[in-house]
């Protein structure tokens, strides 16, 4: 295990920072931008997939990003992750496409909540996943969360699952800190009761 956790070091000390991969890629290295790609496709995917029901569309729309990436990249000013910025054109093509499908931007959808600092925790009642079997629990909190708007399902992915900051997801988003924070209230508390309600009805 110690060996592997320092060949995994090694490999993260050697990963070429973002300034050197996009220097590589703007003189004519056309792997760099593969690994570009690499790393950063797993975001983009759960944005495409959270924004975009129509799975025709997603291929087509990823395609789009890289696209879109590849031909702004000189004009990246490193004033946020090389990840954070692709997040953001993603986010955008997303928000186009919804456009052209008629369907109003997801952002303008709900009203901006208010801000209160005591609503960025979970609410009360972690019973409720005591009294369900993981797996079981998993399998339901997926089903739900998939029920919920766009904008709600987005920022949990980003926050819970790609584990990045307020700051990172409002840039990604184009919200203040606090937005996101209220709307990640809003998303938890909605999953939450619709999990106890359906968990109520079972007893």
């Amino acid at each position: 295990m110690a060996v592997q956790s320092v060949a995994m070091d090694q490999k993260e000390h050697h990963k070429p920072t973002d300034r050197t991969l996009v220097e590589r890629v703007l003189s004519g290295n056309t792997r760099a931008f593969g690994t570009i790609i690499r790393d950063t496709e797993g975001l983009v995917a759960q944005i495409v997939f959270k924004m975009i029901a129509d799975r025709e569309q997603r291929r087509d729309i990823a395609q789009d990003i890289y696209l879109k990436v590849f031909q702004k990249l000189d004009s990246f000013r490193f004033q946020s992750k090389l990840s954070t910025w692709i997040a953001r054109i993603a986010y955008n093509t997303c928000i186009n496409q919804l456009e052209k499908n008629k369907t109003s931007p997801i952002e303008n959808q709900y009203p901006i909540p208010i801000d209160r600092e005591d609503e960025y925790e979970y609410p009360d009642g972690q019973d409720l996943e005591e009294n369900l079997m993981g797996a079981e629990f998993t399998n339901l909190l997926a089903s739900e969360m998939e029920k919920l708007p766009a904008l709600y399902k987005l920022l949990i992915t980003l926050y819970h699952h790609q584990e990045l900051s307020y700051s990172e997801i409002a840039q990604i988003v184009a919200l203040p800190e606090g937005t996101v924070k209220s709307y990640l209230f809003r998303a938890r508390k909605m999953l939450r009761e619709r999990i106890q309600m359906i968990y109520n009805k079972g007893l």
